[in-house]
């Protein structure tokens, strides 16, 4: 489904990811984890096609995307959930939601209904303007608008940032429903070590820039935790 090999990403004078390599299946549960700076979100946006890669490549579906645009692999079946929502505060959760009925993936022009069984609060709050919303709200507007594309892997960044536990619980119910029902890929980068926990079924652990640790969720061990992620 995704693989990163030898990937690199310099900003400015700084080398910021090293050499990354990540393989990771078709509906599998992923978390890439590690401290504040460590080029999880860097990482997440190179994926994305929002920064270049210095050097290395990006498969996807078996696809090399590296230099690719975001739109190419939004049309290909990766949704993606910035970190810090960036809804568009201005337009209704129904606008919104339609913006990504604009990809050529998405052949409809009317919104999946399913998106609102995921997150029933968004059909009450259509007319609402996103920039009304509360933060729990705003994030399920936010990862509602990438499901709206149908994709096969959505890829997440810190979704739980700044919610409230019931939203959290929400979220990781909506993760797993996903990836059973769907066979949906699942890419996410959390700090919360529970929450990764009950939703991964491998990690990535990070460091300065480069894969120090991986495997399945149970070989996450006290020591790998106090030496990566303990503050």
């Amino acid at each position: 489904m995704l693989n990163i090999s030898q990937l690199n990403q310099r900003y400015g004078g700084s080398h910021i990811l090293w050499d990354v390599d990540m393989n990771i299946a078709q509906g599998s549960r992923t978390c890439i984890m590690g401290r504040n700076g460590v080029g999880k979100t860097t990482l997440l946006k190179c994926l994305m096609g929002l920064l270049p890669s210095a050097s290395g490549s990006i498969t996807i579906n078996d696809q090399d995307v590296t230099k690719s645009s975001i739109e190419t692999r939004a049309n290909i079946g990766v949704g993606y959930v910035p970190q810090g929502r960036h809804i568009f505060g201005q337009l209704t959760v129904e606008e919104n939601l339609k913006v990504s009925l604009n990809c050529k993936r998405q052949k409809s022009r009317t919104i999946p209904e399913e998106v609102f069984e995921y997150f029933p609060v968004l059909k009450e709050m259509l007319q609402r303007r996103g920039g009304d919303l509360s933060g729990g709200q705003q994030q399920q507007l936010a990862i509602a608008r990438a499901l709206v594309l149908n994709p096969n892997m959505l890829i997440l960044d810190e979704p739980n940032e700044g919610i409230q536990p019931n939203i959290v619980q929400l979220i990781r119910d909506v993760l797993l429903r996903l990836n059973k029902e769907k066979n949906m890929t699942i890419v996410l980068v959390e700090q919360k070590l529970p929450f990764a926990r009950a939703v991964g079924e491998e990690f990535y652990l990070m460091e300065r820039g480069k894969v120090v640790s991986y495997g399945e969720m149970p070989a996450l061990t006290d020591e790998l935790v106090k030496q990566y992620l303990s503050v």
